[in-house]
């Protein structure tokens, strides 16, 4: 097993290098991606600053504590969207264009290959101003890291980035049954964005299928409740891992699943 993950993380640094030295190739286009992230999540601030110029509170989250928790949302995307390149043109270019013929004749894991034969490096940008969000607001709020507190965090944000992930694996996964160039990934990635706020503030059935239909707020919600001293949330805070390794386990099964009803094209 261990020679397995030996194996498998040395194929992710080739991967990885070998796609971050083709991409700095044209050093100009990857930083105006960069650019343009970054305004992107700019607009995202200046949204909460609008709102916040005229309540002094929202549903008791002060204008910090929402800060934080946008900051901290940033980083699970940030690491989603660095490892998710290819599962937005799975259907259309593994499937319809018949290339995935060539990755199942490889002795890796077709689900692998997918996965880190690009990269969206540009991304990086979100969790850089994630961090730099989370300790501006920290610091705002008089919260305090320990050792064991920027652990979790890290762990935590981990585990947040693992739940998108497995979330849209098991989405792209259905490929294999609807064939179709765009799939059903992007209508749920717009619910996305409703994890980066306090459930507080919607009805309870938004926070039930947020919570345990499509998990997104254990990916972004709940990672921040122990940090942002929120007890009512404490129990959901020690379950994010745990959704994380169920999520993961049965977006790969139905990939294999997916997988071993695959028909090659024939081109």
């Amino acid at each position: 097993m261990m020679l397995g993950l030996r194996r498998h993380a040395r194929l992710l640094w080739l991967y990885f290098k070998q796609y971050a030295k083709a991409r700095l190739e044209y050093r100009a286009d990857f930083f105006s991606a960069v650019i343009a992230s970054f305004l992107g999540t700019a607009a995202s601030f200046a949204f909460l600053l609008i709102v916040f110029s005229r309540v002094p509170a929202l549903k008791g989250w002060k204008f910090e504590e929402m800060v934080f928790l946008y900051g901290f949302s940033l980083i699970p995307v940030g690491i989603f969207n660095v490892f998710s390149w290819n599962l937005w043109m799975f259907a259309d270019r593994y499937l319809i264009e018949g290339r995935f013929d060539r990755v199942l004749l490889r002795p890796v894991s077709s689900m692998f290959q997918v996965l880190f034969e690009s990269f969206r490096l540009e991304s990086l940008e979100s969790i850089v101003t994630g961090l730099v969000a989370v300790v501006w607001s920290a610091t705002r709020l008089g919260i305090r890291f320990s050792a064991v507190d920027v652990v979790l965090f890290a762990v935590w944000a981990t585990s947040g980035g693992v739940i998108y992930l497995a979330i849209f694996i098991g989405l792209t996964a259905t490929s294999f049954w609807i064939e179709d160039r765009i799939g059903v990934s992007p209508p749920v990635f717009n619910l996305m964005q409703f994890g980066r706020y306090p459930l507080t503030i919607y009805d309870s059935w938004v926070r039930f299928a947020l919570s345990f239909v499509i998990p997104f707020a254990f990916a972004s919600f709940y990672p921040t409740a122990r940090f942002l001293h929120r007890p009512e949330f404490g129990a959901y805070f020690w379950a994010v891992p745990f959704v994380a390794a169920v999520s993961l386990s049965i977006s790969l099964l139905l990939w294999k699943t997916g997988v071993a009803r695959y028909h090659s094209t024939g081109s």
